[in-house]
């Protein structure tokens, strides 16, 4: 059963794919002006030769530096949000309407924002928007794991008189792990988006946002198409990489 589950996602996902490229197709030959809609074979030309540049890679360094330092940190700190939220209801009810502000922050003015509070520090800016918007993911991520473990062993731990500390760090967060590292890919790939995002806005220097930014600015379409492309694959090669994490880190639990 599992195994026919398996191969229709991959079958729907190609079909997606599929779609998505034949789309794109329709897109040029309907514009039929590559200043404006390159063809698919001269994106991939255009990312070929951006990967045989040191600049490329200057740049995707920095930016995945960047998404790694804005992943981490929220991550961390979303853990331990969620921790002493599971513990003390006061802190749930002080950090619920705090989340519910960082969920609706517009991605523009935090970064208009920041960039006055680091004293245009372009290169924090990014790394700081990513932690604003990652963090209430992450952190409602792993507060309703731990909720749902609490909820299946809590009276069990309570009958057994377990201390607070030990129900913490030897049930509700490993039993509460599983579901929150499936989550993370999608987490690690939004990452990579909102900081791109920052790095256009805030113009921060060796980036892959400020490479689309000056492809924008000199209408080398078909560049910015290409370094959009990569930015894809990079996402799912995340979304990969902490896929085989998951399967590395929990496979006890099969």
């Amino acid at each position: 059963m599992k195994a026919e589950l398996k191969k229709l996602d991959l079958i729907f996902c190609a079909v997606a794919v599929a779609a998505i490229f034949l789309a794109w197709l329709a897109a040029y030959a309907g514009v039929r002006d590559p200043t404006i809609v390159p063809s698919p074979w001269e994106t991939v030309r255009q990312a070929c030769a951006l990967m045989g540049s040191g600049e490329f890679w200057r740049a995707f360094g920095g930016t995945l530096l960047r998404t790694l330092w804005a992943f981490i940190l929220s991550l961390v700190l979303g853990a331990a949000l969620a921790v002493l939220a599971s513990v003390h209801p006061f802190v749930r009810a002080f950090l619920a309407p705090v989340v519910s502000v960082l969920r609706t922050l517009p991605t523009m003015a935090i970064v208009l924002i920041l960039i006055i509070l680091t004293g245009y520090d372009y290169a924090a800016v990014p790394v700081l928007i990513g932690l604003l918007v990652l963090l209430p993911v992450l952190y409602a991520a792993t507060l309703a794991s731990i909720d749902e473990v609490k909820k299946e062993y809590g009276t069990l731990a309570e009958n057994f008189r377990v201390r607070t500390s030990r129900k913490l760090f030897w049930m509700y967060l490993p039993l509460a792990a599983p579901p929150v590292l499936a989550q993370t890919g999608s987490v690690f790939s939004l990452g990579l988006k909102i900081v791109v995002s920052g790095e256009v806005l805030a113009q921060t220097a060796t980036s892959l946002g400020r490479m689309m930014q000056d492809a924008s600015v000199s209408t080398a379409v078909p560049k910015l198409f290409a370094l959009t492309l990569l930015c894809v694959l990079t996402g799912f090669a995340l979304e990969g990489l902490c896929a085989l994490i998951k399967w590395i880190v929990v496979r006890w639990e099969k």
